[in-house]
């Protein structure tokens, strides 16, 4: 078994020290309070269930508003024969519209608003689930703060060649 130094090297041993005696540990994780919040879909990503197999479409959203801000809940989509009906739903509005398209990632950007209800299971562990949510805008793509700026002129073919 090695030693914390053999892997804390250039000086990091100093600073994670300072900053382990000085850091409050994060508390357990607490589903949100139900309610009502505006929320970006961080993902959205295809995976089966560990209990039975059961395929599913995994939608990560993340508060963007409020005291809950960055902290994040989900929503699972069921691919079965059963839940289609809800699936078709959900989906739609992302605009998913056949199954192929969940091969592909979902727009960036997409704001929603979810309305979150608690619940608790059968061993009494509380968690959310969203009882309805609906898509109110696209965010425009984050500023990207080391891309070139554009060059100031014409900035397309007809204004730089007028005769084309």
């Amino acid at each position: 078994m090695g030693k914390l130094s053999d892997i804390l090297r250039n000086g990091i041993g100093d600073s994670l020290r300072h900053s382990w005696n000085t850091t409050e540990a994060a508390g357990d994780f607490e589903p949100l309070p139900p309610g009502v919040y505006v929320a970006r879909i961080a993902t959205g990503e295809l995976f089966t269930a560990r209990t039975n197999g059961t395929p599913g479409y995994k939608l990560t959203f993340v508060v963007l508003e409020g005291e809950h801000a960055g902290q994040k809940f989900w929503h699972d989509v069921w691919l079965t024969e059963a839940a289609l009906p809800m699936a078709k739903r959900d989906l739609a509005k992302l605009g998913v519209v056949s199954l192929e398209q969940l091969d592909s990632p979902l727009p960036k950007g997409i704001r929603a608003r979810a309305h979150v209800v608690l619940r608790k299971g059968d061993d009494g562990t509380e968690f959310n689930r969203i009882r309805t949510f609906e898509v109110i805008g696209i965010d425009p793509p984050d500023v990207d703060p080391f891309a070139p700026a554009e060059p100031p002129g014409p900035k397309n073919v007809e204004e730089r060649h007028p005769l084309f």
